[in-house]
């Protein structure tokens, strides 16, 4: 019986030498498909090492590619848009809001920087916002604790020219003080004249000390004919001019209370009067200061608020809505316009 030989090398089939050079093959594409995933995934985290774009937060959140690059948009949608001057390094520069007034006029405290202006220096007649320059003359000018005795018909002015009124009667005695209340927050007509006639003793007088206080004030673009603000020829203001006025008015103690007061009784049998003035009470901080309408002017107003330290003074000339437009100039000074004041680092106003 002859003995089988046995061989202790391995030499495969075709057919199965085939199969393992395809597997062989396979495993070779996998391992080389696996080498570029990993080389093309080295590319973001080499720019997340490095620091590229990103903050530390969004950086160490960067699960994929995608994600990173979302961050970094993000990050530099925030750059871009700057920090504001001065102190307010938080606060984002946005652009004025539309709005419906021909002129208007931003002021801010203490240093009287105008932050915002459009037609600012434009000649429009002011209707009652006249009264903030008749209310600084009598403070200026008289004890406003003497008492006047009236002479001023308001319900005939009322019928005569449909203007607004306090209610005076002639033969009341009221207190200086009481005509400025009535003057300032229902804008009485009959509390202007009768103020022009107590300080300077006839109208033309007034209006002159009126106009001389206001060059005082080193302005140019204002001229008043008539303390009430009813229109008249010659008769005019500007929004930055009646800005500065109001500002001037918040300064002097009595007339900055009387501003914000929304109700008060004067001394008499007569009605309580109330603040045409609908911010105060409804926008934060709100603190002053008129308002006036005529068919020729439009609505007009003065309007000042405080937050935080910071006070704003607007003026809308020629406005559609008033308030609305005040609101929104309001709301952008507190929350986008840079602070010119802590920039400066002035306490200085303009035009005083």
């Amino acid at each position: 019986m002859s003995r089988r030989r046995y061989t202790y090398s391995y030499s495969p089939s075709p057919r199965r030498e085939r199969r393992v050079r395809q597997k062989t093959s396979a495993r070779r594409g996998w391992l080389l498909l696996l080498a570029v995933f990993a080389l093309v995934g080295a590319v973001p985290v080499r720019q997340l090492v490095a620091g590229d774009d990103g903050s530390a937060a969004a950086r160490s959140n960067c699960w994929t590619q995608v994600a990173c690059s979302a961050e970094r948009v993000e990050s530099k949608s925030e750059d871009s848009a700057g920090p504001a001057s001065g102190t307010d390094g938080q606060r984002q520069k946005e652009p004025p809001p539309a709005i419906s007034a021909a002129a208007v006029s931003v002021l801010e405290e203490p240093c009287g920087a105008v932050v915002h202006s459009f037609n600012a220096h434009a000649h429009l007649p002011p209707a009652s916002l006249t009264k903030i320059v008749t209310a600084l003359v009598a403070d200026e000018r008289v004890d406003l604790a003497q008492t006047v005795q009236v002479t001023v018909d308001g319900a005939a002015l009322s019928a005569a020219t449909d203007a607004t009124v306090m209610g005076l009667e002639p033969g009341q005695t009221l207190g200086m003080v009481d005509l400025l209340y009535g003057l300032l927050l229902p804008s009485g007509n009959d509390a202007a004249l009768q103020i022009a006639q107590q300080v300077a003793g006839n109208v033309k007088a007034f209006a002159d000390v009126m106009n001389a206080r206001v060059a005082e004030a080193g302005l140019k673009d204002t001229h008043f004919v008539n303390p009430h603000g009813l229109d008249a020829p010659n008769h005019y203001t500007s929004a930055y001019d009646i800005a500065v006025l109001g500002n001037l008015l918040l300064q002097k103690p009595d007339l900055a209370f009387i501003v914000g007061t929304r109700s008060y009784q004067p001394s008499w049998n007569g009605p309580r009067v109330d603040n045409l003035n609908q911010l105060l009470g409804q926008y934060p901080g709100a603190i002053g200061v008129k308002t006036g309408y005529t068919l020729t002017a439009g609505h007009t107003i003065v309007a000042a608020a405080e937050r935080d330290g910071r006070r704003y003074i607007v003026s809308v000339l020629g406005s559609g809505d008033v308030f609305a437009d005040a609101t929104k100039l309001l709301d952008w000074a507190f929350a986008s316009a840079p602070s010119s004041c802590h920039a400066a680092g002035t306490t200085q106003v303009a035009a005083r």
